[in-house]
This record gives C-alpha cells, structure tokens and sequence, in this order.
C-alpha cells in the first residue's frame, strides 16, 4: 500500500485497520512486530508489509 515499506517507529494502519506503532522487524525482515500507539497494549506481527500502510513516519513530529 505504501510507496515505502514501513520500518521501526513508524506509525501504520494494518490490513485490520488497527493503528499501530512498529516496534521490530525480525527474521532477517521478514516478520513486523507492532503494538498499539498508546498505553504499552498487547503486541501482534505480520509477515506481509505490504498490507501496513504508513500514516507517519519515524521522526515525523521532532523538530530537529
């Protein structure tokens, strides 16, 4: 969905809809492991980055 694939801090909606922080990417980066944005919740994983669709990426509210 997303020109660029989503990597490690990134704020993205999955294939559910669910917003999400990406927290790892693992197996040689085959596996995304993601949280909620909020409130340290439960975490989940997809094997299908494609299906993340970035909504901010890392950094994009820093003002350095």
């Amino acid at each position: 969905m997303s020109a660029r694939r989503a990597w490690v801090g990134d704020l993205v909606r999955d294939g559910g809809g669910r917003r999400a922080i990406v927290t790892d990417v693992r197996d040689s980066g085959t596996v995304w492991v993601l949280r909620t944005p909020v409130g340290g919740g439960p975490y989940w994983e997809t094997d299908d980055p494609d299906s993340l669709e970035i909504i901010a990426p890392s950094g994009a509210g820093d003002d350095q």
